[in-house]
């Protein structure tokens, strides 16, 4: 049976990130938020979600869905602790989702999946101490890809009863795979279906005046998503008049640049302060009103 070198690379990919990752969680302090685990917001497999509170007494704080990635075939939330952590300390509710995924379903089910858990975390907003009203979107790889569908088309919040241009206060992408047709990959062209179909799965040709604001982030040495995903996403909502912000950061691989949200790991990149400076400004939060990172 033939075996796609694109497909190895992805698998090992996938297993040394899923090593470092536990290593990482690791050193990540367990304090500085309250966390919420395994909250259904649908039936079925895979249709659950954490949730990391802001210790400080507040309310209506900004809301942050988080989608990892993992090539549509594979991830946990379980290994996301350190993203949790990252934005809770800085104010933010943090609600991280699994979805479903290859070979359980194909495109769209994870969209579907992902807008479930976006209107479970608008609807208990009040209970999270949230603000439904300042709902964030950030993705990793396949869950940049997700959080821009999400955004950009539509139909998949339309589902459930919102509207992308209404109730998602931003979108931030990092190492996003946007517009990366033709598919070489057996199992991605499985995921993704026929080949006259597939530019309908991509995020950039859904993309129209009044989009949520995006900050699109990439590093150079990224190897396996092109950051010209970013770019050509990025020149596209330019030109419908949309707001978008972009940052590149040289030398900084595609697991490194999620890695760097982590506190051991925060030295190869200001990834999480830009980000944090990113969506504090769209909320206008003045800073000394800002949640500031743990110390420790």
């Amino acid at each position: 049976m033939k075996v796609s070198v694109q497909r190895v690379v992805i698998g090992v990919g996938i297993a040394v990130a899923s090593l470092v990752i536990a290593a990482v969680n690791g050193f990540v302090p367990l304090t500085g938020y309250v966390l919420r685990k395994n909250e259904a917001y649908g039936t079925g497999d895979r249709r659950t979600l954490d949730i990391y509170l802001p210790t400080t007494e507040s309310r209506d704080r900004p809301i942050i869905v988080f989608f990892y990635g993992g090539s549509w075939q594979s991830g946990s939330k379980d290994m996301y602790r350190f993203v949790g952590q990252a934005f809770a300390a800085r104010g933010f509710v943090t609600v991280i989702p699994d979805y479903r995924v290859y070979p359980a379903v194909r495109y769209p089910g994870f969209l579907d999946d992902a807008a479930q858990s976006v209107s479970w975390a608008r609807s208990h907003a009040a209970s999270l101490g949230g603000d439904p009203q300042r709902i964030f979107l950030i993705g990793h790889s396949a869950g940049a890809y997700i959080a821009a569908m999400l955004a950009y088309d539509s139909t998949w919040l339309g589902k459930v009863g919102l509207d992308p241009k209404r109730d998602i206060g931003a979108v931030v992408g990092l190492a996003g795979p946007y517009d990366f047709l033709p598919l070489k990959d057996p199992t991605l062209m499985e995921i993704f279906g026929p080949t006259a179909t597939r530019p309908g799965t991509q995020p950039i040709n859904y993309v129209s005046a009044g989009a949520p604001p995006a900050f699109l982030v990439a590093g150079t040495a990224d190897n396996l998503v092109d950051p010209g995903n970013s770019t050509r996403l990025a020149d596209r909502l330019r030109a419908a008049g949309d707001a978008v912000e972009t940052k590149t950061y040289p030398g900084i691989g595609h697991i490194e640049l999620l890695l760097s949200i982590a506190w051991p790991l925060r030295f190869r990149t200001p990834v999480l302060g830009d980000v944090d400076t990113y969506l504090k400004g769209r909320l206008a939060i003045p800073e000394d009103q800002a949640v500031r990172e743990a110390a420790q």
